[in-house]
């Protein structure tokens, strides 16, 4: 009996591995609005989903890192869903502190721009396998907008 189920157990896990999964890049990360306050990043997530029907976004979870130091992380519960058989873009506004900027411009003072690191986790509620998180990463470098572009 526990061969049986062991094997049952091994075809499921091959079927699930097989299912086809939406299909994710992280396509851009910018400077959204700069005030008081600080500054909001919009980052761009493309999705591909191969279903014929749209397809629930749990959460997407974030991380920014800059010079080895995060600058903003957090979570967006319910974004919306995957249309079908389609490219869903998602926009992803990222709060970054005027404190956290002010220290970012001192490395940035050369080139005036920020090298990143974006960590993205994009969680959808796939047909018969559940909850599953696609990881995305990318790393690049952010322009500053300059005083004009400011005021």
């Amino acid at each position: 009996m526990a061969q049986l189920v062991g094997k049952a157990k091994e075809f499921v896990a091959d079927k699930v591995a097989k299912i086809q999964k939406p299909e994710a890049e992280l396509a851009d990360l910018s400077v959204g609005h700069v005030g008081r306050d600080g500054a909001t990043l919009a980052g761009r997530i493309d999705v591909r989903n191969p279903y014929s029907h749209a397809i629930p976004v749990c959460e997407i979870s974030y991380s920014l890192k800059s010079a080895g130091r995060e600058m903003a992380s957090g979570t967006m519960p319910d974004p919306g869903s995957l249309t079908a058989n389609d490219t869903t873009r998602l926009d992803l506004p990222i709060k970054v502190p005027y404190d956290f900027l002010v220290s970012l411009v001192k490395d940035a003072g050369r080139d005036w721009d920020i090298d990143y690191e974006m960590r993205v986790g994009l969680t959808v509620d796939l047909p018969v396998v559940g909850s599953f998180t696609l990881p995305l990463t990318k790393s690049g470098e952010l322009k500053l907008p300059t005083l004009s572009t400011i005021f």
